[in-house]
């Protein structure tokens, strides 16, 4: 373990009695059967959308839409932009459903299909209100520079960035959970404690309805500035203990004393940028143009070629982001051991969160490396027994050191 950064990916799983042979099958069972869904929604929403955005069949798709609705420039744009979303998402709800049927399997799941769909179509409907403006106004810029419009796209993006995380806690998490205060008692006055601690800045402590959804356990820290609150799912609260609750939230904490919300803005920031420039370049490229079936950026057709390319992007990059992730996940852990000092209640909670979530507790290195955004159950509770041989061992250097050398009479 990197005693500096906290870093878990080096640290070898080594404690195989954590849990027991059932408990490892039942969670790598869980993966093996999600893991087609969850793999073949990806790869089918990515195939969709690079056969739009590499042959004429997306060109045809933003003409015909918008000739329903009178077949201007701006009604080309907002429905072909609609039909790339709607579509999208309608080839990936099957394998969404599959992956539902498997958790429900494992007692993970608590919400009805028509809940489900409900929740669907929420996010349909969030997807459409964020991206139709995006479209128009990509397309704007677009039709006044087809060679130049991502010079002021890539710094509006880097803006829209910040700004929806600021705003995010307000405006998105509502849509699918409802948020209460904690009532006043000893949690609630350990957990602003723990906030204070650490000079966070909190505006309030609150609970998800988690419950009506899923049985996982979960909390975490949201927004910036102002909109910053802790939030604890209800499944949390109503099963672990209390210093286990803590526990987690000094996790999410030691991401905000770190300034990994506002880190990870500005390079979600610099990011959109840069992929914003990169679109722009690949958008001036002639054969690919040719493939779409576009004359230029500032064609409408051109539309599905620069989603296509946005989804390829970020694809390839995912590894990176996930790697990365990791490495803060595991930073925030040493936070929390830090602040709490109870190994043995980190280890605790590491099992409870892996058991009540059915998580493959050691999952398969190439898995973990391209998809994992925290290390593995048993890493975290490897680097937690690090940590705490190193703790006993500075502690016993410093009560050497303390007692000085022995002076023995002659």
């Amino acid at each position: 373990m990197d005693t500096i950064t906290g870093h878990t990916d080096d640290v070898t799983p080594d404690t195989p009695d954590d849990f027991t042979p059932a408990e490892r099958a039942r969670g790598r069972a869980l993966r093996r059967a999600q893991l087609p869904w969850a793999l073949g929604g990806r790869l089918t929403g990515l195939a969709l959308t690079l056969v739009l955005g590499l042959t004429p069949a997306g060109a045809g798709l933003v003409t015909g839409t918008g000739g329903w609705f009178g077949g201007s420039r701006t009604a080309e744009v907002l429905a072909g932009a609609a039909a790339l979303v709607v579509l999208g998402q309608a080839a990936q709800l099957p394998f969404g459903a599959g992956v539902r049927v498997v958790r429900a399997r494992y007692g993970l799941v608590t919400q009805g299909w028509a809940d489900w769909a409900l929740d669907v179509l929420r996010g349909l409907a969030l997807a459409l209100v964020l991206v139709l403006p995006l479209a128009l106004g990509l397309f704007a810029l677009t039709a006044w520079s087809p060679d130049r419009w991502w010079l002021p796209a890539a710094g509006a993006a880097a803006l829209l960035t910040a700004a929806l995380s600021f705003l995010h806690p307000l405006l998105i998490e509502p849509v699918f959970n409802r948020f209460t205060p904690m009532s006043d008692g000893p949690l609630r006055n350990s957990l602003l404690a723990l906030a204070e601690r650490d000079a966070v800045r909190v505006r309030d402590v609150l609970v998800a309805d988690a419950s009506r959804r899923t049985t996982a356990l979960n909390a975490y820290v949201s927004g910036l500035g102002p909109t910053r609150r802790i939030v604890a799912y209800d499944t949390l609260l109503s099963t672990a203990e209390p210093r286990e609750v803590e526990l987690v939230v000094a996790h999410e904490l030691g991401h905000v004393k770190h300034r990994d919300v506002l880190t990870g803005t500005l390079l979600g920031a610099v990011g959109a940028a840069v992929a914003v420039g990169v679109l722009g370049l690949l958008s001036t490229w002639h054969p690919l143009l040719a493939a779409a079936g576009a004359a230029d950026a500032a064609d409408p057709r051109a539309l599905p070629l620069l989603a296509a390319c946005a989804a390829l992007l970020g694809t390839l990059s995912g590894p990176a982001q996930c790697a990365v992730s990791r490495r803060i996940e595991a930073r925030a852990d040493r936070h929390a051991l830090e602040v709490t000092a109870d190994a043995g209640q980190f280890i605790a909670m590491q099992r409870r969160l892996a058991l009540v979530n059915v998580s493959d507790v050691d999952p398969p290195r190439v898995l973990e490396l391209l998809f994992a955004t925290h290390p593995s159950a048993t890493r975290r509770i490897a680097a937690a027994r690090a940590w705490q041989v190193a703790e006993q061992a500075a502690e016993q250097a410093a009560g050497r050191a303390a007692d000085g050398p022995t002076n023995d009479p002659a």
